[in-house]
């Protein structure tokens, strides 16, 4: 779609972390959200972030101004999710919907080529836009994603996404991500995982905490066959694009034995593993601040 058929209006606020907030219309009618982190001049190169399955643009709310530094960045909430619209349509929460809503956004906001960082879900969508659209594409970090997904990680996804009790307050809140992520991320203080939890639920105009994603999303992710995807296909078409693949040392999601795959059928790869972390490293690791920033300087 072209960028002069969408509705695309930005609220001018100057937000304490330096971003935008940007509202577009989907190609079906849906308002959709995205953060825009300026970045230091008009003809800086553009990072698009994408969050995982049922997360939001917060997630990237360290990651982005360390960015913006050097890059303009775009963090959008995919559809369902954060301050996007909830789809009346449950059958639209699937990836070609959501690649449709990212080059329409790609568009309105005049990038020709963007740079992706992709967590889980949003690695297996960085992947599908550098297959279809690879002169969009200059780069991709995959973020804990590749061409195989562990199905005991699945599982363990498929129990909680959309299934998740509202909590009475933000301690209950705190509570409920600890029990979900203690082990993807051991050893942090409180006040990060206060700060972590923030970023996953949101209040509503009576003051109740829910998490921050339509619960239909986990419904439909259950629905799909039990199968897992082949992407090793879309892996070899993958081939000649710079690449970043990090993966938590713990994940249950992308596997050693994948990720000793990924780099052996594309040697070009540059690859990270995190100590301490499952899925998903958090992106504020110093060793994947570092990896991240000496990736899209060589691109």
């Amino acid at each position: 779609m072209r960028a002069d058929c969408l509705h695309f209006t930005k609220d001018l606020r100057r937000l304490p972390t330096s971003y935008t907030e940007n509202f577009w219309t989907s190609h079906d009618g849906l308002r959709l959200y995205a953060r825009v982190y300026p970045g230091p001049d008009p003809l800086a190169r553009t990072v698009l972030c994408l969050h995982g399955l049922t997360r939001n643009s917060r997630d990237f709310e360290d990651l982005a101004p360390h960015l913006q530094r050097h890059y303009r960045v775009i963090v959008p909430d995919v559809r369902g999710r954060g301050l996007s619209a909830r789809d009346p349509n449950p059958q639209n929460y699937q990836p070609a919907i959501y690649l449709q809503d990212i080059l329409t956004l790609i568009d309105a906001i005049a990038a020709p080529q963007v740079a992706v960082i992709g967590t889980s879900m949003g690695g297996l969508l960085a992947m599908m836009l550098a297959v279809g659209s690879r002169d969009r594409i200059s780069g991709v970090v995959l973020n804990d994603m590749g061409p195989e997904v562990d199905p005991k990680g699945l599982d363990r996804i498929k129990g909680y996404a959309g299934r998740l009790p509202s909590p009475k307050n933000w301690d209950e809140a705190i509570a409920q991500t600890r029990s979900m992520f203690g082990e993807a991320w051991p050893n942090l203080s409180p006040q990060r995982w206060s700060a972590l939890t923030r970023r996953g639920y949101r209040e509503d105009e009576k003051g109740g905490l829910n998490v921050d994603a339509d619960p239909m999303i986990g419904e439909m992710l259950r629905a799909a066959p039990a199968a897992s995807a082949n992407l090793w296909p879309f892996w070899k078409a993958l081939r000649g694009i710079p690449m970043l693949a990090i993966r938590g040392a713990q994940s249950d999601i992308l596997s050693a034995a994948t990720f000793a795959k990924m780099k052996a059928e594309n040697p070009e790869l540059v690859q990270l593993e995190v100590a301490q972390r499952g899925h998903v490293p958090l992106l504020d690791e110093p060793e994947c601040i570092a990896a991240i920033d000496a990736f899209l300087a060589r691109i």
